[in-house]
């Protein structure tokens, strides 16, 4: 059975800062800002779950100081084309090397957060030879995204649950859409340790009467392919990540494991990030990591001008 053709997403966006642009990739279009010289360094920023490119607005009118910026929109995301039963790892992956071929046209930085730091590193292993430069990972849940991971908590063992909630309340492409069911139901669905820990990453909020512009961008079936193990089908993070071929930077922010659960309160946990650089090294890359245990999950939200430093400074290092 062929897949089914990609579409476009309803029309339910904003204007922002920076100009918006799509590119014809084949199986999608995907859409993109962009931001700085065109001459300097190229940087990818890849946004997280639930997210559209301009949450790093304020981060690129900083970095397009030293960089030229290209913030793209993932399928399912945004602008970008929605793509019913291919929201995988390794499509969005080769959409980004499609991107960088048709778009960037040479070695690039990537940075992505959560989900977008997952791909980061998948591109650090499987883009092609020269496209990737180094990878940020910014909170990336390596190993706890997935339904069965090689080590730590799995995405059943975390805040990852209210992926589960989405799915069940929204439904794929928005077909069940009960946002105020779902805002009843969060309390009874999600254990108080877990809402806790939503909290301090500064994820979700006090109920609303309308989905915020970032849900309303987002094709929740995203939310039911990671609960399923159905994004990850064919890329396991072990293996990815002893696959790596280009330096990587990954930075930890805010997280615990609740003593009577056993559950991650956070993106990844210190065990797992420490899996993660033995395979990187082991695969002969660097691997550095930036501890910031107060730092809510998106950095480049919540302190972009941090979160500038940490990049420049960094990529100064590349070679």
């Amino acid at each position: 059975m062929s897949s089914p053709a990609a579409f476009d997403p309803p029309d339910v966006f904003v204007d922002h800062e920076f100009a918006e642009q799509r590119v014809d990739l084949g199986e999608i279009r995907m859409n993109y800002a962009t931001a700085g010289d065109p001459d300097r360094p190229a940087l990818l920023l890849v946004p997280a779950q639930t997210e559209s490119w301009w949450g790093y607005e304020a981060a690129m009118t900083r970095l397009a100081d030293s960089f030229a910026v290209y913030a793209v929109d993932l399928r399912g995301q945004g602008r970008s084309s929605r793509t019913p039963g291919r929201y995988t790892l390794d499509n969005m992956g080769n959409d980004l090397v499609r991107f960088i071929d048709l778009v960037i046209g040479g070695a690039t930085i990537v940075s992505g957060n959560s989900s977008g730091g997952v791909l980061a590193a998948w591109l650090a292993a499987y883009a092609r030879p020269g496209q990737i430069r180094g990878s940020l990972c910014e909170d990336p849940p390596l190993f706890a995204s997935e339904v069965t991971p090689a080590c730590g908590q799995s995405i059943r063992q975390s805040i990852g649950q209210m992926f589960g909630v989405f799915s069940r309340w929204l439904g794929d492409g928005w077909s069940v859409g009960d946002w105020a069911g779902m805002q009843t139901a969060i309390p009874r669905e999600l254990e108080p340790h877990i809402l806790g820990g939503l909290a301090q990453m500064r994820l979700g909020g006090p109920p609303s009467p309308e989905p915020p512009q970032n849900l309303r961008e987002y094709d929740p079936e995203w939310a039911r392919s990671f609960w399923s193990g159905a994004a990850g089908a064919g890329c396991d993070h072990l293996t990815m990540l002893a696959s790596a071929k280009t330096p990587i930077l990954l930075t930890h922010h805010v997280r615990s494991i609740d003593p009577a659960t056993n559950d991650l309160l956070g993106a990844v946990s210190d065990t797992q990030v420490q899996r993660a650089r033995d395979l990187v090294t082991g695969a002969g890359q660097a691997f550095e990591i930036v501890d910031l245990p107060e730092m809510p999950h998106s950095m480049h939200v919540h302190d972009p001008h941090r979160f500038t430093e940490i990049l420049v400074e960094w990529a100064q290092t590349l070679r």
